[in-house]
């Protein structure tokens, strides 16, 4: 960047989106630094980046244009390309008579089949091929998206924590620290485009499955978001979110506003979250983590990259997953070797009796496996705290 101009204005200008005044003021600014693009940070409708373009002479890009652009040199699978074709077409389809309009001339007649028709403009025929292909995207992204439902549900018996969080927060770091996943980790904005999952091993209570997503950004454009619903499943059908925060920027506190727009528009508002303040070796002026953690009192404060807090993140994460345990005894016929099975599999059984026929089994169970084991010969009962130890210790728990 070589240079940089604002403006504050009640209304925008229809028109230029800036004011006639600061038009000029940027036109004399760009031909001073010579300057071969401008960027705007907020988003022009197609009329207005038109119009700015023919007062400036140069190219103009908004910015949905540029995070675009990004997601396209970041995006590695099949998947996350898809995605990005898709809110690419769907943001350059209403702007296809600015792009181009050097060609939107009639043809001739005599066009073959396939070829432009009499009187058919140019224009008319990227419309057409751009909604064919946006149809084509559509479909594959949403058998993507139904691959995605059914692998996530064939994971629904395993406890699922997802790290969510604004883009370079630290969250693939996170990731390594806490997995081993030796995941991919660099110092750039939407480094990571596709979810990756790792089984996590906590001491004292099993293994849980943890998802590291696309990190998120303010104003994010809509077609992304409806774009990678697919790759965000994961986030949407965990457990628990850690939300995942720089905690050296001095933005932070906008981040975490931005993030927490984003996880409403997923539905994801109410999930159960930790907020998890990261990069703290990088702060050099502690009144700045002062000032967050009065603001996010139950935030847990750690470094992804040395390791400090890591304990206390995994303890909170543990009470947090034991909310979701219940203590019940179940009374099932000794015959039911698939009950009994999977109660030795997912449950933590702390007694255990024979009674002529059946079995009583006392166990700490997750809450959302409990429809498992429903059968006709099988009875649950919920145990007080006096029928159930002090303290639970869930391993195994899968």
């Amino acid at each position: 960047m070589v240079a940089e101009l604002t403006q504050k204005r009640q209304e925008i200008q229809l028109g230029t989106y800036i004011g006639s005044g600061k038009l000029a003021e940027l036109k004399e600014l760009a031909d001073a630094k010579e300057a071969d693009v401008i960027i705007f940070d907020n988003d022009l409708s197609p009329g207005q980046a038109r119009n700015l373009e023919r007062a400036m002479g140069i190219k103009v890009l908004d910015r949905s244009e540029v995070i675009l652009d990004i997601f396209a040199t970041r995006a590695r699978t099949p998947e996350s390309r898809l995605q990005v074709e898709l809110a690419q077409l769907e943001y350059s389809l209403p702007r296809l008579k600015n792009m181009w309009s050097h060609l939107s001339r009639q043809a001739g007649g005599g066009a073959g089949i396939g070829m432009r028709g009499p009187g058919e403009t140019q224009l008319e025929v990227d419309r057409r091929i751009a909604d064919t292909r946006i149809r084509d995207l559509k479909r594959k992204i949403a058998e993507v998206q139904a691959r995605k439902g059914r692998e996530v549900k064939s994971r629904s018996e395993e406890f699922t924590v997802s790290l969510v969080g604004y883009t370079n927060a630290g969250k693939s770091r996170l990731m390594n620290r806490l997995t081993d996943a030796g995941v991919y980790v660099e110092n750039k904005l939407f480094s990571t485009l596709d979810t990756r999952t790792r089984r996590w091993s906590i001491p004292d209570f099993g293994q849980v499955l943890l998802s590291d997503t696309v990190g998120f950004i303010r104003d994010l454009p809509h077609h992304l978001v409806a774009s990678f619903k697919a790759t965000l499943e994961e986030a949407r059908q965990a457990r628990l979110l850690l939300h995942v925060v720089d905690a050296s920027n001095p933005l932070a506190e906008e981040h975490i506003k931005a993030v927490n727009g984003v996880l409403k528009e997923l539905d994801c508002a109410d999930k159960p979250t930790i907020l998890v303040l990261n990069k703290v070796d990088r702060i050099t002026d502690m009144t700045q983590l002062d000032i967050l953690k009065a603001q996010q009192p139950k935030a847990v404060v750690i470094s992804g990259a040395t390791g400090a807090g890591v304990r206390e993140l995994t303890d909170t994460v543990v009470a947090q997953l034991s909310s979701h345990f219940l203590a019940a005894e179940v009374t099932v016929d000794a015959g039911n070797g698939k009950v009994l099975a999977y109660l030795n599999a997912h449950a933590e059984i702390f007694r255990q009796e024979f009674r002529d026929s059946t079995v009583v089994i006392r166990c700490y169970l997750p809450k959302h496996l409990l429809h498992y084991i429903q059968h006709p010969d099988v009875t649950v009962r919920m145990l007080d705290a006096a029928e159930t130890r002090a303290k639970p210790v869930a391993e195994p728990v899968l």
